[in-house]
């Protein structure tokens, strides 16, 4: 159980850092937007990132423990853990969401530099992301004992 949410939190922070770098340069490259502009085309970038580097991974972590002796999916079991991801997920990425355009066009309108401002406020969003996140795939006991 605790290995499942090592890989979990693992999967989440390298697709993260990925996003943080990217999202850094195009916020920069978007500096003559206005703000609310850049802080929301950079939030964009950061979710396609984000999310095609964590559903790599964690494909990659889980692909054999939905296979069944037949060599088939189980689809039950996949369905399950999916809706308790996806629930879990969500609700951390709502946060996350407010938390990172707030941020960042707070930061931007005190005139911090466009890579800055993304790079601190995700920073800030991150953190508080994943204390939600896993708070929430605890309460969904997506890893129960002896699963």
């Amino acid at each position: 159980m605790l290995q499942e949410y090592f890989k979990l939190n693992k999967n989440i922070l390298i697709a993260f850092a990925a996003s943080i770098t990217i999202s850094a340069i195009i916020a920069q490259m978007l500096s003559d937007q206005a703000d609310y502009l850049n802080t929301t085309y950079t939030t964009i970038a950061d979710y396609l990132i984000y999310f095609s580097v964590f559903s790599g991974l964690f494909y990659f972590d889980n692909r054999k423990k939905y296979r069944l002796k037949s060599g088939k999916t189980d689809i039950v079991k996949l369905k399950h853990d999916l809706k308790k991801l996806v629930t879990s997920l969500g609700i951390a990425e709502i946060v996350y969401t407010i938390i990172r355009w707030i941020t960042q066009y707070y930061f931007l309108t005190l005139h911090y530099d466009p890579y800055a401002a993304s790079i601190i406020s995700q920073g800030i969003s991150t953190v508080i992301y994943m204390i939600v996140l896993n708070l929430s795939v605890k309460m969904m006991r997506l890893y129960k004992d002896g699963d």
